[in-house]
């Protein structure tokens, strides 16, 4: 079976890359070599690689456990942790309409 190319929008993009970028400079801050780090996740140092670039492909399970490796894995519960706009939706108490009845053709 093929593997699919991720398509990702120029911002989501953009985002991971960032992340991947992050991830890299918490690496290099502590002074830990890509083996070693890639060891300790249980990952390869290709994988390693790719999630420094911000590739679509790698599961997140993965950037997870470099995180804990780092041990940044904390930062990983802020994602979609404050979700303003489903509060506001739910504030809203926005309720979804009925369907209207079906029509019989007599």
């Amino acid at each position: 079976m093929a593997n699919k190319k991720i398509v990702l929008l120029p911002r989501a993009r953009k985002i991971l890359l960032e992340v991947g970028e992050n991830i890299r400079l918490a690496r290099l801050r502590r002074k830990l070599s890509s083996e070693q780090i890639a060891e300790r996740a249980n990952i390869g140092r290709t994988t390693l690689y790719k999630i420094e670039k911000g590739d679509p492909g790698v599961s997140i399970g993965s950037y997870l456990q470099v995180l804990m490796v780092l041990s940044l894995g904390e930062d990983f519960l802020n994602l979609a942790k404050d979700d303003e706009l489903g509060r506001k939706i739910q504030d809203a108490e926005l309720e979804v309409k009925e369907r209207a009845p079906k029509r019989t053709d007599k």
